[in-house]
Order: C-alpha cells, then structure tokens, then sequence
C-alpha cells in the first residue's frame, strides 16, 4: 500500500462517516501521509482527524477515533493508535508493505508518475543567455536545474514547453559583431567589446565561410559578421545545450518580436488596460501600481524601443500560445527583473501571483585543490559549460548542480565529484543502482530467476520495512518537486533511498553463498532490490543523469 493509496482510505473513511451522520463536514481533497521519524509510531502518521474537527464540532481525539475504528477494518492495517491532540498512528502488516515491490517494478518507469499537475500548461523558460559567448557557469546551473524541472512537470501531469530565449536584437549583439570584426581584421577589441579565443575562433570561421568579407565596406563588414556570428554563436550553444543533456521545445527569438510588429501589438494591448502613459515625449508602462519599484519605459523620447518592451511583448506571446503558468528561471543578477516582470502580467490583466513565476539561481563556485577555479582559456574570464563537462562530467555536473536549492550558492570540489567515495554524492547514488544490477547478475548467473510467486510477508525485517517505506516514497517527492517547482528534493530522495539501500543490502542477505538453497525469501529479496532499481532509475531519470550497470 502507497501513501497515495492510504490517504484514499482515510477519505473513504471520513465520506462513510459524514453518510452515517457521525461527522458533518465537507470531505477533504487530500489527506495528507507522512513516514513519522520515530518507527514506533507506526508506519504511516496523519493529522486529518485535528483539521477537521472544528467544522465537525468535535474534539480532535474523538474524530480520531470515529476513523480508526473504520480505518481498523481495512484488509492490511493491524493498528490505528491515537496520539496526542488527536494524531493517526497506522501500522500495516508486513504482506501490505512487501506488495509494493511487486507494484513497483510491474509498473516500471511509470512508477513515480502522477497527475499533480495534470492539464496545468506552463512555459517553462531557461538559460536564455546573451548568443554573445559560450553558456558560463550560471547558465549551466539553469541548464541542469531546468531540464529537470522540466521533466519532473510532465511526470507530474502538465502540459510543459521548454524554452529558450535568444537575446538576437540590441546593443550586445552590436558589440559581439564588432568584436568579431576587430579580430577578423587583426585590431584590438572595441571598448566593452568580446575577448577570448572563442571570438578568435568564430571571426575566423566567418572569413573561411565568407570568402572576400575583408573586402566590403567596413558596414558591410559587420553587417556579416552581425549575421553569421549570431549563427555560429547560437549552433555552438545549441551543440553544448544538446551534450548536456538538456532539450528545448523551442528557440525563441527577440529579433521576431520587432520584425512580425508583435511589440507594437503588445503596447497596444497593454494601453487597452490604460496602464500606458506618455511623459517626457517617452512611452511608459505603470508598473508601481502593480509593486515595481519606479515605472518602466517602453519607448525613449528618441523613438528607441527598449528591453522592457520586447520583456512585454515576450510575455504575452506565451500567454498567445497557450500558457497559462510563465515560469521565467534568472541568474543571481537579475533580482530587479522579479517586480517587473510580474507587474507586466498584472499589466496584461492576469494574476501576477499565478500566471507567472520567477525563480532566481544562486552563484556556483567551483574548487580544485582547495582554491577556487575562476578562468576559462577558451572564454577568457569565465567558466563554460564546456569546462564544466570536461574538469566533471555531464552526470556531475547535471547531479551536483541541481541537488541543492536554487536560492543558494553552491561549491563544487572538483576533486570530490570525480573521485569514487561515498561523500561523492552522485557516486553514492549511482553506485546503488550498479550493485542492484551486480545482485540481478550474479542471480543469473547461478540459475536464478525472480519467482512469480512473491511472498511479500517475508520482507519483514527493520531494513526491508525502512526500505519498503522509503519506496512508497517516491511518488509523493515528485509530486512535491514539480508543485514547488524544486528539482532538488528529488536528488535528496535518492540519497536518502540509496542509504537505505545500503543498509538492507549490508544486513539481509539476497542470495544463497555456496550450497545453500534458494528460497522464498531469496526470491522476495530479488523483487525488492529490483523494486529500489527501478526507483533510483526513475529518479535519476528526472535529473537527466544516467543509470549505470557497472561502476
């Protein structure tokens, strides 16, 4: 039995009651199940009886009692005990838990999926760095945390699509051309412009690509290396977008906001909701009525089209194509970005506290040899995603990067995460799934094949219950991660599942040594570890980090 399947049972149990007239209260949506800390309370803890007995009248412990003796009554539960206020201890019996291993692995990759979230349609909006330069640390930071959002969501039922944003309009990218096109031509790089191997890389690729562009006009020029550098630029980001692991529904251009009029359209809308003004011969968008801190200008007195007014215009192409959650992931700098944007929403006539959220990443510090790693040779004063591969891996870095939350700073010991110790936590993980695969192995080799009749009864001991109800987990973590939108809280998971896992592993013995005979517990054990297999595949799945056989 799941805690999913549990909090059914104490809804029934409160609908029977409210039918027999014992309690009058509306039946809760959700019953919430929790593992209590200390085992002797039980298998399963739940607080329902103290929400609901004040819209019953009642004291806490005598709704407690109407639902145990229901609860008493269900095939698998040997004990209800009320504690405290008014708390629901339950114990199942060893056979209830023992058939979720069975439930486990028939439902394989499927396990752990759940309709949290189902039919909710979200953009879900990453990275999203300048076309300027290779992706940099805090870009990969969203890499990670992002895909696996991303697919934690639609494990959780909704409609998700992947985006990334091309800066491919304004001055940054003016700057990126000329810097380009100084190289090309042997002269330093302009003021504030690009420096690193990679523009060297890329201005002379263009040349090779354009025969005779050191010819034109010095306009023509960079008119070129304006657009065939933002090419080169953007196939390099979508080469290390795609080595890493992470995928995007779509490619968002800026560029085509100003070229199809859609940013003239959104100013329009948005005066439609009469929060445009005119001031100083410039266009602004009244943002403090909706807790900006100053309002945002959308059109210079000079005619120039801003930031913020292809911001506005974005937004609501995402709202046109269908999302109703905006989920916009920014660096650590981008903390002013959070009022506006949802002052934009509110703008528009949405609900700035649910069709649009933004999540701000914390810096990512990196150590090797117990000093800080600052400099890329390639990129010239930042670490890329290509270093970060290199020096660790796509599975640490992915692993490393989103099991923490993105609110704070993290280290990475470059030492550690490729060294193979138990403090390595990706390892940790990982090398759990190898040696379920290793256990599946030498069971085959010795003839011995996971029997159809599954005594779950027999996995009765402390390290299979503990593990059993580590299991039973799962579900309820990837539910919990997509709602809050926390890729993190399933890395903690599989750890904490690993450690588990350890421990049985360490303390029952799976298969017979020498002659010993193969028994019923043998074949309960098989299903168990292929049960916790499954899950730490299924998890790691999510985070975007392989499962190996063999470490």
């Amino acid at each position: 039995m799941t805690p999913a399947e549990l909090s059914q049972a104490v809804q029934a149990a409160v609908s029977a009651a409210v039918e027999a007239g014992e309690l009058a209260v509306a039946v809760p949506e959700h019953v919430t199940i929790e593992r209590p800390k200390n085992r002797d309370h039980g298998d399963y803890a739940t607080n329902v009886a103290l929400q609901l007995a004040k819209p019953a009248g009642k004291p806490p412990r005598a709704v407690a009692e109407l639902l145990a003796e229901r609860l008493r009554g269900i095939t698998g539960v040997t004990k209800v005990d009320i504690a405290g206020p008014g708390f629901m201890n339950i114990t199942l019996d060893a056979a209830t838990q023992g058939e979720l291993a069975r439930t486990i692995v028939e439902a394989g990759p499927a396990y752990g999926r759940n309709e949290a979230l189902k039919g909710l349609k979200i953009n879900l909006e990453f990275v999203s760095a300048n076309p300027t330069g290779p992706i940099h640390i805090g870009g990969v930071r969203w890499a990670a945390v992002g895909d696996s959002l991303g697919r934690i969501l639609k494990a959780t039922g909704a409609d998700v699509t992947t985006e990334y944003y091309l800066n491919d309009a304004g001055v940054q990218i003016s700057k990126f051309a000329r810097s380009l096109q100084a190289s090309a031509n042997g002269r330093p790089a302009p003021e504030d412009g690009y420096v690193g191997e990679y523009i060297a890389d890329i201005a002379k690729a263009i040349v090779e690509g354009v025969p005779g562009v050191l010819d034109l006009s010095e306009d023509e020029q960079l008119e070129v290396f304006r657009t065939e550098g933002l090419k080169l630029m953007v196939a390099e980001i979508q080469r290390s977008m795609e080595e890493f692991g992470t995928h995007f529904d779509v490619w968002f251009s800026e560029k085509s906001l100003h070229d199809s009029g859609a940013v003239e359209k959104a100013m329009e809308r948005l005066r439609e909701q009469g929060h445009v003004f005119e001031q100083d011969g410039a266009i602004w968008l009244r943002t403090t009525d909706f807790g900006d801190d100053k309002d945002r200008v959308l059109i210079k007195a000079d005619g120039e089209t801003t930031y913020f007014a292809a911001d506005a215009a974005y937004y609501l192409s995402k709202r046109d194509r269908g999302s109703e959650v905006s989920v916009y992931m920014l660096g650590a700098d981008h903390h002013g970005y959070v009022n506006r944007l949802k002052a934009i929403a509110a703008c528009a006539g949405d609900d700035m506290d649910r069709n649009i959220e933004v999540k701000i990443g914390q810096f990512v510090k990196m150590l090797r040899d117990g000093q800080e790693v600052r400099l890329s040779k390639r990129a010239g004063n930042i670490i890329t995603i290509d270093d970060v591969v290199e020096w660790i891996g796509v599975d640490a870095a992915r692993y490393m990067l989103a099991r923490s939350s993105t609110d704070s700073t993290i280290t990475i010991d470059i030492d550690l995460v490729t060294s193979q110790k138990a403090e390595n936590p990706v390892f940790y993980v990982q090398y759990a799934h190898a040696r379920m695969c290793s256990v599946q192995r030498n069971a085959v080799e010795k003839g011995i094949t996971r029997s159809a009749d599954f005594k779950p009864e027999l996995l009765s001991t402390e390290w299979e219950s503990n593990l059993l109800g580590e299991l039973a987990q799962f579900p309820g973590v990837v539910a919990k991660s997509g709602e809050w939108r926390e890729p993190h809280h399933v890395a903690t998971y599989l750890e904490k599942l690993a450690r588990e896992y350890h421990r049985f592993y360490d303390n029952c013995q799976i298969l017979p040594k020498g002659d010993e005979e193969v028994t019923d517990l043998t074949h309960a054990r098989l299903w168990l570890a292929d049960a916790t297999r499954t899950v730490i595949a299924n998890g790691l799945t999510l985070l975007g980090v392989t499962s190996p056989e063999r470490m």
